[in-house]
């Protein structure tokens, strides 16, 4: 059995078997359900304005408030997918957005700054069982095409997160923070979703055993891996305190840099976040073709001219900015989670939870680590000052080239 599993080759889409086929019903069903949950996530974000002015909070408060909900979700998603990458648990996915349910409806009646934290950490719990389990399924469900799965799988995420703004413009500022219970509907649905999803991983998770071994990741050295690993972790540090800048803080930037209103500055930033689930389809199909290495390269790397020109830009050349910089530095991650999963084979949910976990905690630390400099150095010099992060994208060079690898050994 074990010989046999180890000759598998990937199969293209052409030449699948039908138990290798790529489920796009699987796919879609996984990518609706990451929109829905990060939209839900998205939406503290997006009303952090008024949860501002409503408690009265400082800029570090407000970091403090998406580091509990990063923090939670990074400690908790390694550990995730350690256990399931032992024990699958299929029904694991409704059982996570519960925990997100139970945030979101604390966050919308929460009397103080102390239960926003709380609030924050059950979604962050909440993300820290999907993510893991929903790059599994993605993978599982993928024929043999990783990269656009996982592509397919953050597009939904990063779909999601774009409407987080613009339906918090549209629904909560005109009727107030209680409104934010009405989007425990989408958590439902999610759930009913994800019951089938769970049904259909609990019948195939036994064909992981018939996973294909990827002889480049074992033909590396321990220390050449790890050494990846690190460059990899390096690049999620700069592509994630970047987006950090945007994503907690952009709004306040353009009331204070251009005089916008919250509502005009949340349409700016859902122009943002859309542009990333955009640039976020990108990244996994041309990684297939042209391998994974030089998309991490291009897409980290090749952003820092527009990071470093948008603090000298007026209003329009900052909307147009930020557009670039969104579809470009988005097109990594996918890339990124799959070098990682092929440099380390047969351990998906691990690698899974802990690039999610390890993005996660980045964006939490940078935006609380952020929002100090905007309180001590004011919002403009956050922006002048993460303009240099993408310069780190110079360090993929060092990579090995796996595709390359795979076709020496054949």
């Amino acid at each position: 059995m074990q010989n046999s599993a180890e000759s598998v080759s990937l199969p293209s889409t052409a030449q699948a078997s039908p138990a290798h086929r790529t489920d796009y019903a699987i796919l879609g069903a996984i990518s609706f359900s990451h929109l829905l949950n990060d939209m839900i996530q998205s939406l503290i974000l997006a009303i952090y304005p008024i949860l501002k002015s409503g408690f009265h909070l400082s800029f570090e408060q407000v970091g403090l408030i998406t580091l509990t909900y990063q923090v939670t979700a990074s400690l908790l998603q390694p550990l995730v997918g350690m256990v399931t990458d032992r024990k699958p648990m299929p029904y694991s996915l409704p059982v996570g957005m519960g925990f997100t349910l139970c945030g979101l409806l604390l966050l919308a009646t929460a009397p103080n700054f102390a239960v926003l934290l709380v609030a924050a950490a059950l979604v962050g719990t909440g993300s820290s069982v999907f993510h893991p389990e929903s790059s599994r399924v993605a993978r599982l469900a993928s024929g043999g095409q990783h990269g656009l799965a996982q592509s397919l799988f953050q597009v939904g995420g990063n779909t999601g997160a774009s409407l987080g703004p613009l339906l918090a413009a549209w629904i909560i500022v005109p009727h107030g923070r209680g409104s934010v219970a009405w989007f425990s509907l989408a958590a439902l649905l999610a759930m009913v979703v994800l019951l089938q999803v769970g049904r259909w991983y609990r019948l195939h998770h036994v064909a992981r055993n018939a996973v294909v071994r990827h002889v480049a990741g074992e033909a590396l050295s321990r220390n050449k891996v790890i050494m990846s690993l690190l460059i990899l972790g390096l690049l999620i540090f700069s592509k994630y305190f970047y987006l950090a800048s945007i994503s907690s803080y952009f709004t306040f930037y353009l009331i204070h840099t251009f005089g916008v209103s919250v509502q005009n500055a949340q349409m700016h930033l859902f122009v943002f976040l859309f542009a990333v689930a955009a640039g976020s389809l990108i990244g996994g199909p041309i990684g297939d073709r042209v391998g994974r290495k030089w998309v991490i390269w291009v897409s980290i790397l090749g952003v820092a001219p527009f990071t470093l020109a948008l603090p000298h830009a007026d209003l329009w050349w900052t909307g147009v900015l930020t557009v670039v910089i969104g579809l470009i530095l988005s097109s990594a991650f996918s890339a990124i989670l799959v070098y990682a999963q092929e440099l380390i084979p047969g351990r998906v949910g691990m690698i899974s939870g802990l690039f999610f976990g390890f993005a996660f905690g980045m964006g939490g630390i940078g935006a609380a680590v952020l929002g100090r400099v905007a309180d001590a150095h004011g919002i403009d010099y956050v922006y002048s000052l993460c303009a240099y992060l993408p310069l780190i994208g110079v360090l993929a060079v060092f990579l090995p080239n796996l595709e390359r690898m795979k076709l020496a050994a054949k």
